[in-house]
C-alpha cells in the first residue's frame, strides 16, 4: 500500500487484514504464502498484500452489491 492518502485509513485497513487472516482460511492460506515468499520484513509485507486483497475484495462486493460467501469448508458463518 502505498503512503499516499488518509493514514489512518491505511492503519484501520491494515488492522482488518489481520483481524481477516484469523477467521477467514483463504486469507490464512494467502498470508501464509506471501509470509513464506518475502525475506525481510515479513509479517509487515505479507500484511499489506493481503489487505490489498481485502480492499479488493470489498471494493467488489460493493460494486457489485453481493454479500460475501466463503468457497472454503469449515468457515464461520
Amino acid at each position: 500500500m502505498t503512503k499516499t492518502g488518509n493514514k489512518y485509513l491505511r492503519y484501520y485497513l491494515i488492522e482488518a487484514a489481520n483481524s481477516v487472516k484469523n477467521y477467514i482460511p483463504e486469507f490464512k492460506d494467502f498470508y501464509s504464502k506471501k509470509y513464506g515468499e518475502v525475506t525481510t520484513h515479513c509479517h509487515k509485507r505479507a500484511l499489506a498484500l493481503t489487505s490489498r486483497k481485502l480492499v479488493r475484495l470489498i471494493f467488489s462486493l460493493l460494486t457489485k452489491n453481493q454479500i460475501y460467501y466463503s468457497n472454503k469448508v469449515g468457515d464461520i458463518q
